[in-house]
């Protein structure tokens, strides 16, 4: 897949919640690849954006299509870096994400955004990423191999959405931070 250079990367602001919500709740309303069943209003998600600062280990980098419209490029996308876990022993471990807009699936973004964000985590004293994916969810599968991540686990029927059960595979890629010991 061809990382497309014409799309910009950014930290995500407030500015771009009305966007970012959007391309949530597709996915909470269309599919099993997030087990929330409810779609969220902005103010919902507010605290949710707020808890990903432009520094720091736990980030929100949105892609943009700056061709798209006049003064208002489209998001195309996101990735996050969020806590694996709340305890302070897990404060190097990162659970990642990034979702696209389904006009944008399958162009390179999030190829792009996970490219970003983990240039962006190298300086931070991080030893290692999680992802979780919904099974199943081959694109999902391929740009995690692409980026170094080996499966290490899959729990079985752990969610309940659209009537069934979801299996969700745990993926980890060691992080090699500039900072940790």
């Amino acid at each position: 897949m061809q990382i497309p250079t014409e799309v910009q990367v950014r930290p995500g602001t407030e500015a771009d919640l009305e966007a970012l919500t959007d391309i949530y709740n597709h996915y909470v309303r269309e599919t099993a690849l997030t087990f929330d069943t409810a779609a969220f209003t902005r103010e919902e998600r507010l605290p949710w954006l707020r808890s990903h600062p432009e520094d720091g280990p736990h980030r929100l980098l949105v892609a943009l299509d700056p061709g798209t419209r006049v003064n208002a490029p489209h998001v195309l996308g996101y990735a996050t870096s969020s806590p694996y876990r709340p305890k302070a022993a897990y404060s190097t471990s990162v659970e990642v994400s990034v979702y696209c807009a389904p006009d944008a699936a399958g162009r390179g973004v999030g190829t792009l955004l996970y490219k970003e964000l983990f240039e962006a985590l190298a300086g931070e004293d991080l030893h290692r990423a999680y992802a979780a994916i919904a099974l199943p969810n081959e694109p999902s599968v391929r740009l995690h191999d692409a980026f170094g991540f080996r499966h290490v686990g899959t729990y079985t029927e752990v969610g309940r959405k659209f009537g069934r059960y979801w299996d969700v595979a745990w993926y980890e890629k060691p992080l090699l931070s500039r900072t940790a010991p």
